[in-house]
């Protein structure tokens, strides 16, 4: 059963968590978790080091690497990316780039069994990156795909819009932009919720097992910032 290890970098906080699959066992997930603005380049790698002491794991056994490839800040991205991509050249894995905004979905769901989620982060320049997805049972569906947008064109998905909404992530400190309508439909806001690996490795063991390692050169961090439309997902 693989083994995987993700690090994040992203926003304010640092992390890095390491999945063992376990066949007819829930999977075994040991983690670091930090908030430490303008220390990710110190703590991250010490955090991969006692994950995998805790896990009794050498780096030789992981199967693939993975990280937070986006959105977020654009100098945490490249710690985490540079990183990432070091270890998997190394060791010669695939590589797998975890969406920050579905992390932020799967831990709410995950930790609160919330449904349907608006997962946003301050952009800056007046703008958020958000996305919108539908949960259920670990899963995490996309109902309107990942965009840069002002706070003030959000919008719920249509044919979606009459659920019980909660939006999470640093964009939903723009509250007093947000349009009435999204405003209206939300149940709930948790805008100091960041992303997590330990929520990343779970994505990207899922991933690894449907084929999507790629070759570390391939993968590159994800801006969004040539993504200004709110699209469904096709």
């Amino acid at each position: 059963m693989p083994i995987l290890l993700a690090l994040d970098a992203s926003s304010s906080a640092c992390s890095a968590a390491l999945l063992r699959r376990r066949e007819g066992a829930d999977d075994e997930v040991i983690s670091r978790f930090e908030l430490t603005p303008r220390a990710h380049t110190r703590r991250l790698m010490p955090m991969v080091d006692e994950v995998l002491a805790e896990a009794g794991i050498a780096p030789a056994e992981l199967d693939a690497v993975a990280y937070g490839r986006g959105p977020g800040s654009f100098t945490g991205l490249r710690i985490a990316a540079g990183a990432a991509q070091g270890l998997a050249f190394g060791l010669d894995r695939p590589l797998l780039g975890v969406s920050t905004l579905q992390a932020l979905a799967l831990g709410a769901h995950l930790r609160h069994r919330y449904r349907y989620l608006i997962t946003a982060l301050d952009a800056r320049m007046g703008e958020i990156y958000a996305a919108a997805w539908q949960c259920f049972d670990g899963r995490v569906e996309c109902l309107a795909e990942e965009a840069v947008l002002p706070p003030e064109r959000l919008r719920l998905p249509e044919a979606q819009a009459d659920h019980d909404w909660v939006g999470v992530g640093s964009g939903w400190s723009l509250w007093d932009a947000m349009p009435a309508d999204v405003q209206a439909g939300m149940s709930l806001c948790l805008p100091d919720q960041e992303a997590a690996a330990e929520d990343m490795v779970r994505l990207a063991a899922d991933a690894f097992e449907a084929g999507e390692g790629r070759p570390a050169a391939e993968v590159q961090p994800v801006y969004l910032r040539d993504r200004v439309a709110w699209q469904k997902s096709r």
